[in-house]
């Protein structure tokens, strides 16, 4: 038998007495729990309250108009992240507009044949948020606009409006490329004794130019462990930046392991071009076709979604991104579309009984460095698990061997702890195989370093069970 170690009795005690320590290192048996933390970064308004770059912590999204300005991006994502995960532990970095930014715009103009016989109730919907008017018979084009761009000044939409005669002229509140991605959407709706009609001449948000750069607000949080981080820009400067803080907080020494979050509402070709440009099995892209609500809409639902999954091995397929309306049947894409974005490192949104939910979570990383095709990574499931499993080894380790000696036992004992990690992982379903991969499960001295242990830990994950092929026989 080993001799026994104590940390608090010493060998040197010569009066006599009981002396009698608590040792807490064989406590945790278990597996370690598995919260999810989200960052989201997103723009914020000059009214905002809360100092920009400066991370805070939020629990529900009361504060969100107060601390980011009121129809900011900032102030959007928090709403619809935690209306998809109420219990989320959300901590969000407001970034001010880029000094060089200029903001999107749009306008729509209303004309009509006949005033006297025309009323109805006229909708303007900005980024998803409707704005409602209802017209009277003897309004004009431009008493109407007028009394619209009041209702859009009065609401929480990411534009402000202003009025040139009969034309409802919209700029984002926030500059930037981003605002290119506010959906416009008008309509009138006529009641039955109206004889007129109504004609709406709308420009979409377009004009937008430079986003500001996320590496100030990557870097105020490289030393904290944030298992998601939702991204609200879409160009590839900071997709980069985001795809690089990533691997440098997830690799063997930082051992932050995390996984950032995008989305795309425009088509596939254009999204799975910007997916193959990042091609990272840590970073994980919502594709919703034609969406009314911008790329950091569809983002936060998601990644908000995906930190209520504390299981890092189950699949995410079927689960509801609430907050995001359905599209028109048309623009619902075919099978060949889907297994293409599956195919090219996008993930799917679809309409399920009027719900818009995930398909199935993918990573961007669809070649290895060679350019070869490399599923390895294909689900965003699995770096999850091979990030959980390290974190759970990691525990064990610091938690039995805080201060230990190494000698020829030593790899035995730490061999043994880890193998009892991966069973309890087998029994959560989280890896499986263990038994058969034992052999594979080297703890062993370096040759070079005496005060070090190399270890190499076989990781079976659990796949998701993703596809059933089935041939039903025919038999009269």
């Amino acid at each position: 038998m080993d001799n026994i170690q104590f940390d608090t009795v010493r060998n040197d005690i010569r009066v006599p007495g009981r002396y009698i320590e608590f040792n807490t290192r064989t406590a945790v048996r278990g597996l370690p729990a598995n919260p999810q933390k989200m960052l989201l970064i997103a723009p914020m308004l000059l009214t905002g309250k809360q100092p920009p770059l400066t991370p805070v912590q939020l629990f529900s999204d009361v504060d969100a108009a107060t601390l980011f300005g009121e129809g900011s991006w900032a102030h959007h994502c928090v709403k619809q992240a935690f209306t998809n995960n109420p219990y989320l532990d959300l901590t969000v970095i407001g970034i001010n507009d880029a000094e060089q930014s200029i903001a999107a715009t749009a306008s729509v103009k209303i004309t009509i044949s006949n005033a006297s016989t025309n009323s109805g109730i006229f909708t303007v919907s900005i980024g998803g948020i409707d704005c409602q008017l209802a017209v009277d018979g003897g309004d004009t084009p431009t008493s109407i606009a007028e009394k619209m761009a009041r209702i859009i000044n009065n609401a929480d939409t990411l534009a402000v409006a202003q009025t040139d005669g009969n034309i409802i002229k919209l700029t984002s509140r926030n500059h930037g490329l981003i605002g290119n991605d506010i959906s416009l959407l008008a309509s009138f709706n006529a009641d039955s004794a109206s004889t007129g009609e109504v004609l709406l001449d709308i420009n979409t948000f377009q004009g937008g130019q430079i986003n500001p750069d996320i590496s100030q607000a990557l870097e105020q949080v490289a030393g904290k462990h944030y298992q998601i981080i939702c991204n609200a820009f879409t160009d590839k400067s900071n997709a980069k930046k985001l795809s690089d803080h990533i691997d440098l907080v997830s690799n063997a020494i930082e051992k932050r392991g995390c996984i950032g979050v995008m989305g795309w509402r425009d088509t596939l070709s254009t999204g799975t071009t910007f997916a193959n440009s990042i091609n990272s099995g840590r970073i994980t892209i919502a594709w919703y076709k034609n969406a009314i609500e911008g790329n950091a809409i569809i983002a936060a639902g998601y990644a908000a979604v995906i930190a209520s999954e504390t299981d890092p091995a189950r699949p995410l397929n079927t689960l509801e991104v609430k907050g995001l309306r359905v599209t028109a049947d048309a623009d619902w894409p075919l099978f060949a579309e889907f297994n293409s974005a599956l195919y090219n490192g996008l993930t799917p949104l679809q309409i399920v009984n009027n719900r818009v939910q995930i398909m199935r979570a993918v990573s961007t990383y669809v070649k290895n460095s060679t350019g070869t095709d490399d599923p390895a990574l294909l689900d965003i499931t699995t770096i999850r698990t091979l990030d959980y499993v390290r974190d759970a080894v990691n525990q064990r380790i610091a938690l039995r061997f805080p201060r230990e000696k190494l000698s020829e036992r030593t790899p035995l004992r730490v061999r043994s702890e880890i193998l009892d990690v991966l069973n309890q992982c087998e029994n959560a379903e989280i890896l499986e195989a263990v038994l058969e991969n034992k052999d594979k499960l080297i703890v062993q001295r370096n040759p070079n370093d005496p005060n070090r242990l190399d270890a190499v830990i076989p990781a079976d994950v659990v796949n998701g069970l993703h596809v059933l092929a089935a041939r039903v026989d025919l038999y009269l």
